[in-house]
């Protein structure tokens, strides 16, 4: 078996460059036959396992992550295969992922801006099926000065275009002090303010009709408890 590669040295020419630290794309990730199939295994889930949110609706596997403690539940083997892919990239500083989100995005749906917050190990991975997006990251309000507007607009630092198939990872300064959300739009302009369309094959113009878009946002919990040590307290 291969070693695990060094996240600082293997994945080094998929850092985006001009962002802050840290942000690394990676296109392509997955193959055509891949994403076919967990688009299969999404969608043939049980229905109780949906939750409908505005503007999206979501999967959680893994367990419900809060601050008291996360009660493990064992991954499916179709998202084991992929937590362990990238946790065998170093992403987690040696930890191994052990949390799934699935959302599932329709044309004109998108999230508020956010920040994924102290519940997770300060990385995270998102691979993307069946649509592209933009993702815009946002200083908080605090960042920004007082005698400015509390804006998104005036909070804006860049955007991402992010394709069906990559993995997108972040971490540093991008985890922990810029929020990052996706405009409720059916298509999106890409402006010079998308940073990594070097690396897409995109250019400065392009209209991207969105479809229906599932993201895999697989993250590390570090907080985590089994149902035999909750039975225990009982």
């Amino acid at each position: 078996m291969a070693n695990p590669c060094n996240i600082e040295t293997d994945l080094e020419k998929f850092i985006v460059k001009e962002a802050p630290p840290t942000i690394y794309y990676i296109p392509h990730f997955i193959t055509d036959t891949e994403e076919e199939y967990l688009l299969q295994q999404v969608y043939r889930s049980p229905k109780p396992k949906w939750t409908q949110l505005s503007g999206r609706r979501l999967q959680n596997w893994g367990g419900l992550p809060n601050a008291k403690g996360m009660l493990t539940e064992k991954l499916p083997d179709w998202l084991l295969k992929y937590t362990e892919k990238i946790s065998a990239l170093g992403a987690f500083a040696g930890k191994t992922a052990n949390h799934v989100l699935v959302n599932e995005y329709k044309p004109g749906e998108g999230i508020m801006p956010h920040e994924d917050g102290p519940l997770y190990h300060p990385t995270v991975t998102t691979i993307s099926l069946g649509s592209h997006t933009v993702l815009d990251f946002y200083k908080p309000v605090c960042q920004t000065p007082s005698e400015y507007p509390q804006t998104e607009e005036s909070r804006f630092i860049l955007s991402l275009l992010v394709q069906r198939k990559s993995l997108l990872i972040l971490q540093d300064d991008m985890y922990k002090c810029y929020l990052h959300g996706i405009q409720r739009v059916s298509e999106d302009v890409l402006s010079e303010h998308v940073v990594n369309l070097s690396s897409t094959g995109a250019q400065v113009g392009d209209t991207l009709p969105r479809s229906t878009r599932v993201s895999l946002t697989i993250r590390h919990v570090p907080k985590i408890f089994g149902a035999n040590l909750l039975l225990g307290k009982k």
